[in-house]
This record gives C-alpha cells, structure tokens and sequence, in this order.
C-alpha cells in the first residue's frame, strides 16, 4: 500500500506540477518533495479537475486489495502454507529437500533386473530346453532288421536277413497328464524326457516284440520348450527355444524386432515375465548390458511396449513444455535446462519442486506415512538452486515417467506485476494531461 501511495503523490506531481510546498506547514511538518495545495478553493478547484484520475485511482487501489493480479502458480511460501492445510490439501503428501542421503535412498531403488530373475541358475546347471511336455506333438521312427512289426505285411522289404525298414508312426500327441500311447508298447509318461530318453524308452517296450528295433524321436511341434513375444512386435508369436539357448534379443529378433523402426529404442519398454514375477528395462538397456540380455527359459512372456518416456515443466521457466526422455537416463539437471532455466525476472531458483507418486518403499525410508495396501504415494522433492553444492545433486536425481518440475515465482514477481498495469493503465492519462497543459 505505501508503494501505491507513493506512486500516487508522484503522479500528482507530474500533473500538477505548477503548485508549490509550503515549507512552513501549520502542523510543523516541512514537506519538500510533495506538492500541496494551500487553500480550500485551489483543494476544491484542483479536486474537480481530477475526478478521473481519482476514480482511475480508486479502480487500482480496488484492484490490489483484491490480490486479482493473474500469476503462473504459488510462490514458495502458498506451497508450504497448503502442505499444512487439510482443506487446501487432498492428498497428504511431504515436502522434501533434495540432499544427499535422499540420492542415495533413490539410487538403491532399482527396478528389477533381468539378471535377478536368472539368478536362480547358475552357467554350469542352466534349465533344459529340449524337454517333453503335454501339448507336444512327436513324430516317431522305428527301425526294423528282418520281420519288421511295424510294416504293413509284417515282412521285411527284400529278402535279406540283415535288411533294416523304418516305420513311422501317426503323430503322437502328449495329453495333458504327460503320457502317449504306442502301439504294441502301452502308454507311456513322458513329460519331462528328452527325445533321446523318450527313444529309449520305447525300444526297451519294444525289445522282445521286434527284432533290433531302433527308435528316432523327433518334436513336430514344441509347445513346451517356447516363449510368447508379442506387443510391438512386426510378428507376435510363439518362438520355440533350441539347444542353442536363445537370448531375450534373440527371440525379439525372431519375432521381427520392433514394429516402429521410426522410433528410437530408448521409446520401447520389455516386460519380462517369469514365474510370476515381472520386470521391465528399456529396449536400450538390455541392448547396452549384456548380463541383462539373459537366456530365455520354457514359459518366459516377453511384450515390448511402446512408450514414450516424458516430463512436464511448469511456473516461471522460459516455456511451459512436456518433454521427451529421448535417452535412457535423464537426470533433473538435464530436465531443467531443457525448459529453459528459471526466468530471473520471475523466478524463486530457492523453490524449484518435482512432483511425483512414490513408491512405498521409498516413502517409509524417508519416514513419510503410506496408506495401507497403498503401492505408491504423493511426494515433493524441493532443490534449493542458490546452492551451489545443489547443482551435482541434481545431475545425479533421475527423472522418471511423468515428473512433474515446478519452479515457483518470486514473491516480488507480483509487484512487479501490478506496477506495470498501473503504469500502463495511468501513462495515457499523464500524457494527455501533459498535452493539455
């Protein structure tokens, strides 16, 4: 209020400026820099001619009383006032500083890797993959010397008492309990063999019932040693896992690899799941790690997703943007220097918050309250830019997907505000008044 009186009297003088002071003030007080008139008729006279500047000046004096100035968002001080405010606040979320013990508890919350998900099998005992399972289709051939049991007359094809026939056999379809049947061998349990053992197994049943008999078993269709790709992938399909041992990019690749060849790899996400339990890396991740392009195992989903890392920035930064990732890792020192850096006119660099759903893990080590069953919750980590020890801080805080930068406004930004609609709103008035005269 004292600036706008202030700034009042100054505008009077401008219009005025043919009046003089009374340096002998009946109440004592010696003005010299103010202009005042001397009697009532010049007061009256004076007061008449200046009814539009007074209304003019009642309309601004209104206007700052109503705190209606428009702003970009709160100040530091309306964010720390809402924190403690259960009717401003609907989320009950924590304002924490950004020092190092916050980068370290961050930093040991790593998502799950592939690695740990293959950590149950060492290199020198991996899972097999050439195993019979129920689903699979075999196709068996059986190799006869002399009377053969499996030929459609029961005698050899020439006359030669060493002459071997192959016979093969109809498809055989293991059943959901893990048995097949073979004719003139019975029902046999076969889940969990090898072709080799399964082989074996047949030529003893066969033993005395044909004369040298030799089995080959070979796998028409694997269901039981194969993975799903699908998601963003040009051919979604089953893959079936050979003795090879194929990779997590292996089967990717199989599947035609990503379906937008457009987009950059750091866009797609592979989600992994084993056992019941998921993990998700970047394509670019697995790509860059070797030890996370782990061996796939029977059973394994792999979906890659598009998705588009991105962040937000708003208040008093050079644009109001949402943001791309583009890379791997962003850290929030490359996040704010995206958007421009905190404007100086308008900018509180003490107050620079980011906005994001935690998870409960973290929130607990930081001694922030979790509803129960709750997975994630609202936190704002504040950055204090006036330190300098703060700016390698923030090259080691990572972005996530869907942070939210706030750099709030100074508290002075909103005097600056209302002196400069005050001097647009009166400047035509004093100029006319100064061509008048």
């Amino acid at each position: 209020m004292l600036y706008l009186m202030a700034f009042w009297v100054y505008v009077s003088a401008l219009l005025w400026p043919d009046c003089h002071l009374d340096h002998n003030f009946s109440c004592g007080v010696t003005l010299t820099n103010f202009c005042l008139l001397k009697t009532l008729d010049e007061v009256l006279c004076r007061t008449r001619k200046s009814r539009r500047f007074a209304a003019i000046g009642g309309g601004l004096l209104l206007l700052a009383g109503c705190n209606s100035l428009p702003e970009s968002g709160p100040t530091e001080r309306q964010i720390n006032q809402a924190a403690h405010d259960p009717k401003r606040s609907t989320l009950d979320y924590r304002i924490i500083q950004v020092n190092p013990d916050l980068i370290d508890i961050l930093a040991s919350q790593v998502p799950p890797l592939f690695s740990s998900l293959d950590a149950g099998h060492s290199l020198h005992n991996p899972p097999r993959n050439d195993t019979i399972g129920p689903g699979d289709i075999l196709q068996v051939s059986i190799y006869e010397v002399g009377s053969a049991l499996f030929s459609p007359n029961g005698m050899s094809m020439s006359a030669g008492a060493n002459t071997s026939m192959a016979s093969n056999l109809p498809p055989l379809n293991v059943d959901g309990n893990g048995n097949i049947e073979v004719p003139f061998g019975g029902q046999l349990y076969v889940s969990g063999m090898t072709t080799n053992q399964l082989a074996e197994a047949i030529t003893l049943r066969l033993k005395w019932k044909s004369q040298s008999p030799q089995v080959l078993v070979r796998i028409v269709s694997d269901i039981t040693n194969s993975v799903i790709v699908y998601g963003g992938v040009r051919e979604p399909n089953r893959i079936p896992l050979t003795p090879n041992r194929e990779h997590i990019l292996d089967v990717i690749a199989l599947a035609g690899g990503e379906d937008r060849t457009v987009q950059s790899d750091e866009d797609y996400i592979v989600r992994l799941t084993r056992d019941e339990k998921v993990a998700e890396l970047p394509l670019k991740t697995i790509e860059n790690d070797p030890a996370q392009n782990i061996v796939m195992q029977p059973g394994d989903r792999v979906q890659l997703i598009y998705q588009p890392r991105s962040f937000s920035v708003f208040g008093a930064s050079e644009r109001v943007t949402q943001e791309q990732f583009t890379t791997p890792d962003l850290t929030m020192a490359e996040a704010i220097s995206r958007s421009g850096g905190p404007i100086d006119s308008r900018a509180d660099p003490n107050a620079i918050y980011l906005f994001r759903f935690e998870s409960a893990d973290v929130l607990k080590r930081l001694g922030v309250p979790v509803d129960k069953g709750a997975t994630v919750g609202p936190v704002i980590y504040q950055l204090d830019m006036m330190n300098p020890s703060n700016y390698f801080l923030a090259q080691r805080f990572m972005m996530r997907d869907h942070d939210i930068i706030y750099i709030a406004n100074a508290s002075s930004n909103k005097f600056y505000k209302f002196f400069g609609l005050i001097s647009t709103l009166v400047s035509p008035g004093i100029t006319a008044a100064w061509m008048v005269k």
